[in-house]
């Protein structure tokens, strides 16, 4: 998501305490069709897409105890960095515009990374790394899906020996 996962905004202005990780896990197939759902539905999230320069935006538009459901906008250059989702499961959808997703194989990212266009899926089990960023000249806007609701996020680089964690980030609210 963003670099302060403590300062997430949700589709209705409050914020949610999540519960306890003691809830049932969906699958990566499950959680693509929930996001491929959500994303056939614009009517349900089209008016809260807006784009800031300085940062990617992104709004819950779900949460249960099962899963939880993001809308997140890319700007032209916006992108991620390399990063998991620490035990939970993903998946998402390029609703509008296009993105690009690099993901990692033996400690190291894959070249080149994988162009997803509109209506594309990808999802992904616990501690898959990945990068995504928006490498055209076109805004994009993606549907995500995660299970259990994310609870940290770790970020990484690559050095000499390959992947390298540099920092964590724990949900806190």
């Amino acid at each position: 998501m963003n670099t302060a996962l403590g300062a997430v905004r949700t589709a209705s202005g409050v914020s949610a305490a999540l519960r306890p990780a003691l809830r049932p896990a969906l699958s990566p197939a499950e959680l693509a069709q929930i996001a491929r759902h959500s994303a056939d539905q614009p009517e349900l999230w089209r008016a809260l897409v807006r784009f800031e320069a300085e940062k990617r935006w992104y709004v819950r538009l779900a949460c249960g105890d099962e899963h939880e459901v993001w809308l997140l906008t890319w700007l032209p250059g916006q992108q991620t960095g390399f990063h998991d989702h620490g035990e939970s499961s993903g998946a998402f959808v390029v609703a509008d515009g296009a993105l690009t997703e690099r993901a990692v194989a033996a400690g190291r990212p894959r070249s080149p990374g994988r162009r997803l266009a509109a209506g594309s899926v990808r999802s992904f089990g616990p501690h898959y790394v990945h990068d995504v960023r928006n490498d055209g000249i076109d805004p994009a806007v993606s549907i995500h899906a995660y299970s259990p609701p994310l609870t940290s996020m770790r970020r990484f680089e690559f050095g000499g020996n390959g992947l390298l964690r540099v920092t964590a980030e724990d949900r806190t609210w």
